[in-house]
């Protein structure tokens, strides 16, 4: 069964690089520009894993975070933060928040990749 991503991220170039790439190793992927769209599109799509921008507009990375863990129903959901903000303790604000994984941006994409396919359990 093919595994969904969605990637969120308010920043267009970023959103189309990760969507190149996660559709051409075989994912179906959405996308969503803001936190409360990306919340519209957890309950429409379902994904199996969440690339989460940290600094986006209406709702950051951390409330949606902290949302979708609030909610059982999302619990299997797997969340990676991907964001410029690499400091201590944003990382361990985002991992305190429910986040399966934090990446600083930059970011290799084939590491990125990598990482998404172990933590699906894809190898």
């Amino acid at each position: 069964m093919t595994k969904k991503i969605l990637i969120v991220d308010d920043e267009p170039n970023i959103v189309i690089s990760l969507e190149f790439l996660m559709k051409k190793e075989g994912f179906a992927v959405a996308v969503a520009c803001d936190g409360e769209e990306a919340l519209a599109k957890v309950a429409s799509f379902a994904p199996d894993l969440i690339l989460l921008d940290v600094m986006m507009p209406k709702k950051s990375g951390f409330e949606v975070c902290e949302a979708l863990r609030a909610d059982q129903k999302n619990a299997g959901v797997l969340i990676v933060m991907l964001t410029a903000k690499g400091r201590d303790t944003e990382v361990a604000k985002g991992l305190a928040m429910g986040a399966d994984a934090y990446v600083t941006k930059p970011f290799s994409t084939k590491d990125l990749v990598a990482r998404v396919k172990t933590m699906l359990g894809i190898v």
